[in-house]
């Protein structure tokens, strides 16, 4: 497709889209199953007062969970998909809309649930084990909602935190409109004047060009426009995060920090220790900057420049159907099963290919695999898409055999082990790319690019993960967040991660007002040691072969079977401990090192 100018929804021809009629033939259809699930509440509310009353009462509460996580998960995927192909389109707007108030209504319905299950004594449930044997599937729920005694409040408390579930998805929803939808740039212009058309979603490519003058440009008026509404945006962050410290406080938690991590069974020190990590290894960031400034020659290194391949003239268009093959190449090692799976993707139209007007910016997948994954890109025929495309399917079968080999009731893995497989991907990708290269040049390109990744991944989302975390702090502690504060503490932030080599440009004060994740409650963090673990597993399966990809295989399939720390532990990563990041930090150090030697 020619990326020169943006097409309109109506514009991008069908192959490139995602066939969500594997869902809903209809948008009519889908209407059909929003009205039918509206007596949902009414069936679910039949068992108020009854779950600790026989073995068959309980489980036959859960079956109708799974049938609603089913039917749930296929309405939202759906009008979430519709409303992010065209975030203009009022219609799917609306549609998603609909779709959350569904969720709220049946998760309001269902708040008697988690105190009654706490108030089954240990000895009854072990009797409810021995009458009903098929409630076996379900104790790893019962444990995951018995372990959080301390804050499960009551029937009629939890209902309102229920109910108050759809006021809390406003500050995202309000920030994502604003972004993706309302905000329009300028084009950005080259040095021979050519102009750009600048979007969030084209504002990468952009940092990539080899035109000094079009990254300069580009950058200063994408964060122009973001200046002119950086009060708006603090709102959304301070609204975010006044609803955190609300329910974190409602439930009886010391930190926003601790509620969000303690759903998905991460210790807190886990994400502290991952920063004291980082920080410590810090000098390696600063000598990877040094070098990136005197390989592109300039007198002062801005962070505009930061991006931009190093390597003069070795970047080079990759269409989506080469992508496609060498993605297809590079896993072969995971073997046959799994490449089958990404085939049956690329072919079936699992995947929304190219940016077109209001669609969101990003990718992303689905997170669930019913009837199959859906992924998003915004594919520009770059290097960083085709990493893209590997990072987006890793996600898309760790949920299809978390969705495969698990009960409905554990196939939905945590977020702590959500960065994992799509990493592996990637570096994997990375390793097969360096194997086959014999030209110094491009050696250099693919280690520069392994570099950035290693840059962007662990060094960027650790730092987005402190921010976040002062963020939460300063918010526990009744300051409001405004553009001013957010500014100057992200600024100072920006300083101490990239060293004294890199000018932080006033504009990078205002990055923060960019990153939607800021909204996914304390996500982040994970992509740092999503990464580490993946790179640990990668080097596993490259050396161990087939029992690493067995052991690889059951970790997929795990879904929240176990906890996360447990469940990579099968994959061979100790993640409790500091060792994965410090791993792999010391490679970005040695690839640093590579790096000086090839371009001397």
């Amino acid at each position: 497709m020619d990326h020169k100018s943006i097409p309109t929804r109506d514009q991008v021809p069908e192959e490139f889209t995602w066939n969500l009629r594997d869902m809903y033939d209809s948008d009519e259809k889908w209407l059909e199953e929003y009205e039918a699930l509206k007596q949902m509440p009414e069936r679910l509310a039949a068992y108020q007062g009854r779950l600790g009353e026989s073995a068959e009462t309980l489980l036959r509460y859960f079956r109708l969970e799974d049938e609603l996580e089913l039917r749930l998960s296929m309405l939202y995927g759906y009008a979430s998909c519709k409303a992010d192909q065209d975030s203009a389109n009022g219609f799917y707007q609306d549609m998603r809309g609909k779709a959350v108030a569904t969720l709220v209504a049946v998760s309001s319905a269902s708040a008697f649930a988690a105190p009654e299950i706490m108030a089954i004594d240990e000895d009854r449930l072990n009797l409810f084990y021995i009458a009903q044997p098929a409630l076996e599937t379900y104790r790893r729920s019962l444990y995951q909602i018995r372990r959080r005694a301390a804050h499960i409040l009551t029937p009629a408390e939890e209902r309102l935190l229920a109910a108050a579930g759809e006021m809390s998805d406003a500050p995202d929803n309000i920030g994502n409109i604003l972004r993706d939808s309302d905000m329009r740039f300028p084009d950005a212009v080259d040095g021979e004047g050519n102009l750009h058309p600048l979007t969030n979603g084209s504002y990468g490519v952009i940092m990539e060009s080899s035109d000094r003058a079009l990254r300069r440009d580009g950058f200063e008026k994408m964060y122009g426009r973001y200046e002119e509404m950086k009060n708006t945006l603090a709102a959304t962050l301070d609204a975010q995060f006044k609803q955190l410290c609300f329910f974190a406080r409602a439930r009886g938690y010391k930190t926003t920090l601790e509620a969000s991590l303690d759903r998905t069974e991460v210790p807190a020190e886990v994400y502290t220790r991952l920063i004291e990590a980082v920080h410590a290894n810090l000098d390696k960031l600063h000598r990877y900057v040094a070098l990136r400034k005197k390989l592109l020659g300039v007198d002062e290194l801005h962070m505009y420049d930061i991006y931009t391949p190093v390597v003069a003239d070795s970047a080079r268009k990759i269409p989506f159907d080469e992508a496609k093959d060498t993605v297809l190449e590079a896993l072969a090692v995971l073997g046959e099963d799994y490449t089958a799976l990404l085939k049956e993707g690329f072919e079936n139209r699992w995947i929304d290919v190219y940016e077109n007007v209001g669609k969101r910016a990003g990718a992303y997948s689905s997170g669930t695999a019913r009837p199959h994954p859906y992924v998003l890109l915004n594919q520009k025929d770059t290097l960083d898409s085709m990493f893209t495309l590997a990072h987006e399917m890793g996600h898309a079968l760790h949920s299809y055999h978390s969705c495969k080999y698990q009960p409905v009731c554990t196939s939905d893995y945590v977020i702590f082990v959500a960065e994992v497989a799509s990493t592996c991907n990637e570096v994997l990708l990375m390793r097969y790319l360096l194997g086959k290269t014999t030209d110094k040049k491009e050696r250099a390109y693919l280690v520069n690019h392994f570099l950035d990744q290693f840059k962007g991944t662990i060094y960027r989302q650790t730092m987005f993960a402190e921010f976040e975390l002062m963020m939460g702090s300063m918010s526990e502690n009744g300051e409001t967040l405004t553009a001013e504060s957010l500014s100057e503490k992200y600024l100072a932030l920006n300083k101490c991660y990239y060293g004294p080599d890199m000018v932080s440009d006033p504009q990078i004060a205002l990055e923060w007002a960019r990153i939607p994740h800021f909204f996914y409650n304390y996500y982040v963090f994970q992509y740092a040691t999503g990464f580490s673990a993946a790179d640990a597993i990668a080097n596993r399966i490259l050396s161990e072969g087939e029992s690493a990809v067995r052991d690889y295989k059951r970790f997929l399939s795990g879904g929240s079977s176990a906890d996360p720390i447990a469940l990579l532990k099968i994959a061979g990563v100790d993640m409790s401990t500091p060792d994965p990041v410090n791993s792999a930090l010391a490679l970005f150090g040695e690839l640093v090192e590579e790096m000086e030697k090839l371009t001397a």
